[in-house]
């Protein structure tokens, strides 16, 4: 072999183990960077939207779950409470009952996530809805940061709430939730599911922790209003570090005046 055909050979070698490195390297980088859509709170519309009235139904079960397993939000004409968990969607209707719902049903508002829990927050003695925020919000690693929760267990009493379909023209919810019906689940064991959401999450979402629950026998639960523990109860939490917002490409929306402050409206209808 010739000289030249040596320094050839050498020079495409280098080129080829140089190749090797930068793909190896690019491999390592890849299986370590967090997917990004694992870590995303996916909402349809913004509470301010549903609390204007915007209730008609913009994203089906189908489309929803392609971005999420767990996750909370309503249906269409306001019909009822939804909890997803384990990639199933229920409603929970204005009698406290609960049913699966089929994947053509649609959405006006919810919010979804794949939940890989991060850590975890066991609590009991929990006398109140108001005392769990409280004690769930001191073990938050930061409160500027969006989480998904969930907890399984047996609860000496959880109080809940649903909203009945609503006709057109809708009314605002702050209406509807006046003569809301409200459910007290004694003895009952279940999931509660939810979001924190950081103080600035306000007009689009939640400020603080929106919980819904969904009993073992998965046929009551609602929208959470109170809840006492009868034992020790773990939480998971997931850092949500992502959130993306679909608006619904409705005429109802597209109408909606999102100008006003509807924070204490909020809180009402929270409460």
């Amino acid at each position: 072999m010739s000289k030249r055909v040596r320094l050839i050979a050498k020079i495409l070698l280098g080129i080829a183990l140089y190749m090797l490195a930068v793909l190896a390297s690019a491999a390592v980088v890849r299986a370590g960077e967090a997917d990004p859509g694992r870590d995303t709170l996916w909402q349809v519309s913004t509470i301010d939207a549903l609390l204007a009235g915007v209730y008609q139904g913009a994203v089906p079960m189908a489309e929803l779950l392609r971005h999420g397993d767990l996750g909370l939000g309503t249906f269409d004409a306001l019909d009822g409470e939804m909890v997803v968990l384990d990639g199933a969607v229920w409603r929970v209707r204005a009698d406290g009952k609960a049913t699966p719902v089929p994947a053509d049903e649609t959405t006006p508002f919810a919010q979804v996530t794949p939940f890989e829990a991060d850590f975890s927050v066991t609590l009991e003695g929990v006398g109140s809805l108001a005392e769990l925020a409280a004690r769930l919000t001191a073990a938050l690693p930061s409160p500027n940061m969006f989480y998904a929760v969930r907890a399984q267990g047996a609860f000496e009493l959880v109080r809940t709430r649903s909203v009945p379909r609503q006709a057109e023209p809708y009314p605002p919810l702050k209406a509807v939730a006046a003569s809301q019906p409200e459910f007290t689940l004694p003895a009952t064991s279940g999931d509660i599911v939810g979001f924190y959401g950081p103080p600035f999450a306000k007009a689009a979402g939640v400020p603080g922790f929106h919980l819904h629950y969904l009993n073992a026998a998965r046929d009551a639960g609602g929208h959470m209003l109170d809840v006492r523990f009868a034992g020790p109860v773990t939480f998971e939490l997931d850092t949500t570090t992502a959130l993306t917002l679909a608006l619904p490409a409705t005429p109802a929306f597209a109408a909606v005046d999102l100008a006003p402050d509807r924070e204490a409206e909020l809180k009402r209808v929270e409460q």
